[in-house]
């Protein structure tokens, strides 16, 4: 597959997006993609000159050759390489990391700081062809307002599956109230923390209650978080039992924070669907994935980040903090490129929030350089992503009854990965939200909104 340069996209390019790019009144109902080359969650095999035909928001074919249907727009991408929407497993989209002090900011931001700052962070996430994301971790309250907002169009952003607050043992990982004075308090630092079986169920099934779609347990420290070791295991079997029994009985998935090994097994064999991190994981830890089938989503590009902070601002972090991410953080991506090499299965996930939102694709280029395959990279953020989520009857790949979820790139990201750093197009659902490299905003092309009815406050 040879490397394309980004054509000028024509003026019936821009009209198909911004038709797709409008509300459902406005969305075209038959578009066809030309794509030059395609890589397409089905097959490792990349295929040339195809056609991808899309009915509303879902595809219906995906053709040899560039046809036409009479009647569908044309959104030329004859040069570019096309791929599913990417996904991100592991992302915390309410969360922003500016350079302050986190211990600071944990007094001083609220809930409403987070739901305004996550409008943004979800824009420049889809525009960097993220057309999905699994967020693991935030106040439930504004995460779950924050994915209906985006399903119902009212806000742009990638599709979401949120799991609200992480659960876990008081002083863990989980524990926002770690390194404060024991006198000060907050209405929410407590709601998380679950020190026994029956707390475990009560929290799964509350927060299943509040419209969660799966559930973040943490069952070892952190590195991030004050005093807790990330090698110990820090919630106990049953606690972990309960969560897994709990979500699974509910339909819901459980990803799991850890870091240290004897958590992971235990973990694993408990039936946890993800390991998050996953930092000091063995061979024994690697035949354990393997036998339960249980995913490792290694978030590299946070410790990449963490590490970089600790290493040239610790000023920034909590001194045990720092300390502890430059023991951790190389462990993690040695761990990956072990994992790899045993053939356990991984899922692409950056833990989004300290490295700033929109850079997710970085973690492609550090997953690459710690062992795998562009191909096996790319996998991770389509088909197995997918696989994690449990929605690859929609997301995920190229093939008809899929949501018509499409990023395309300049040039040949088998041969360099990083040009996934610079998505040139984005569809979401049917609907264009960049173009040429150039954002697409439907506010800026749909007709004024009617005045509202009821009583004007005047």
């Amino acid at each position: 597959m040879g490397k394309g340069l980004l054509r000028g996209v024509s003026a019936l390019v821009i009209g198909a997006a911004l038709a797709g790019s409008c509300g459902g009144a406005a969305l075209a109902r038959d578009v066809v993609v030309h794509a030059g080359h395609l890589i397409d969650g089905v097959s490792k095999t990349p295929r040339d000159n195809v056609s991808i035909l899309i009915h509303d928001d879902r595809i219906t074919a995906v053709q040899a050759g560039f046809v036409t249907p009479s009647g569908a727009e044309v959104i030329d991408l004859s040069h570019q390489t096309v791929l599913p929407g990417l996904i991100d497993c592991h992302d915390h989209i309410t969360a922003n990391f500016d350079g302050g002090n986190p211990v600071a900011e944990a007094v001083t931001t609220t809930s409403f700081d987070a739901a305004f700052l996550s409008v943004g962070n979800a824009r420049v996430t889809l525009e960097a062809g993220f057309t999905t994301i699994r967020d693991v971790g935030a106040d439930p309250g504004v995460v779950i307002a924050l994915k209906r907002a985006i399903a119902h169009g009212d806000i742009e952003g990638p599709r979401m599956f949120v799991a609200g607050p992480p659960l876990g043992p008081t002083g863990g990982h989980n524990d926002p109230a770690n390194g404060f004075d024991p006198a000060l308090s907050h209405p929410g630092w407590t709601d998380a923390n679950v020190d026994s079986p029956e707390a475990v169920r009560r929290e799964v099934r509350s927060l299943r209650r509040q419209g969660v779609d799966l559930i973040k347990i943490m069952p070892s420290g952190g590195v991030l978080s004050i005093g807790d070791d990330p090698n110990l295991q820090l919630m106990t079997d049953d606690e972990i039992k309960a969560a897994v029994d709990t979500a699974h009985a509910l339909g819901m998935k459980v990803a799991a924070h850890v870091h240290g090994r004897e958590a992971i097994n235990h973990a694993i064999v408990l039936g946890v669907d993800s390991i998050e991190h996953g930092s000091y994981a063995d061979a024994e830890s690697y035949a354990l994935f393997k036998q339960h089938g249980t995913y490792l989503v290694p978030t590299l590009l946070v410790a990449q980040t963490v590490y970089d902070v600790a290493r040239t601002h610790p000023e920034q972090l909590n001194p045990s903090s720092a300390a502890k991410a430059l023991a951790v953080a190389p462990m993690v991506q040695k761990n990956l490129g072990a994992a790899y090499r045993a053939g356990v299965k991984i899922a692409f996930g950056t833990d989004q929030s300290l490295a700033p939102h929109g850079t997710n694709a970085r973690e492609f280029a550090l997953m690459v350089k710690a062992g795998m395959t562009p191909i096996d990279a790319i996998w991770a953020a389509t088909a197995n992503a997918a696989d994690l989520i449990g929605d690859a009857k929609d997301i995920g790949s190229v093939q008809p009854g899929r949501y018509a979820d499409l990023v395309a790139v300049s040039g040949d990201p088998l041969q360099d990965i990083t040009v996934l750093e610079h998505v040139g197009f984005v569809m979401k659902g049917g609907k264009v939200f960049k173009a040429g490299g150039t954002p697409i905003h439907p506010a800026d092309t749909a007709p004024p909104p009617a005045m509202p009815g009821g009583i004007a406050d005047f």
